[in-house]
């Protein structure tokens, strides 16, 4: 017998499609010729794998919180979708300059156009638009949890690839132009020193 598309199985199966789809696209980088150290790419590895484990958690092994109307699901759904269209209008205006890791690749500079005009970690902010979508979509704890813990994360993360481009490139260009651009959240203030 086979189970009817709810709202939640959409949404896991955006997030299958979304996954596939980003890492079959590794293969178009260009050459690294800086990275952070392994220690810390296994570091944020793990830290990644708790979060994604915490968020798909299957609901049959998790007691939901709440239960979303069809209105606030197909909302939620939205909100997951429109995390993933901008995460890709990202990686797309970034091209062979984007990397999972904390990465300097061959020709890196700052790109300030497109979305990295509204954010300076516009892949980050889609991700975690896409996994607090899911999260709530979800209505569980575990969810949630990892939600948060991606969240934190990559907000972590985004402040360590922003202190190595300083190091790599020379903070004067990416200080003003963190000066001028949110982090994270459009349309928020920057504060000091890009934080």
């Amino acid at each position: 017998m086979h189970q009817p598309m709810t709202p939640y199985l959409a949404g896991a199966f955006l997030w299958g499609g979304f996954l596939v789809s980003w890492y079959a696209a590794m293969a178009w980088t260009a050459r690294a010729v800086a990275r952070t150290s392994r220690l810390s790419r296994v570091r944020d590895y793990l830290f990644y794998a708790l979060g994604f484990a915490l968020l798909f958690m299957p609901r049959a092994r998790v007691a939901g919180l709440w239960s979303n109307p069809a209105v606030a699901a197909y909302a939620l759904l939205g909100l997951e979708a429109a995390g993933f269209a901008f995460a890709w209008w990202a990686r797309l205006h970034l091209g062979r300059l984007w990397s999972g890791m904390i990465t300097l690749r061959e020709g890196h500079r700052v790109v300030e156009s497109g979305p990295y005009g509204l954010v300076r970690h516009p892949i980050y902010t889609g991700f975690i638009a896409a996994a607090w979508g899911f999260a709530l979509l979800a209505g569980s704890a575990a969810a949630l949890a990892g939600a948060a813990l991606l969240t934190a994360q990559m907000a972590w993360k985004a402040r360590r690839e922003e202190d190595f481009l300083r190091q790599e490139l020379g903070p004067a260009g990416y200080d003003a132009y963190a000066a001028r651009t949110p982090m994270l959240v459009p349309f928020l203030q920057p504060r000091s020193r890009g934080r």
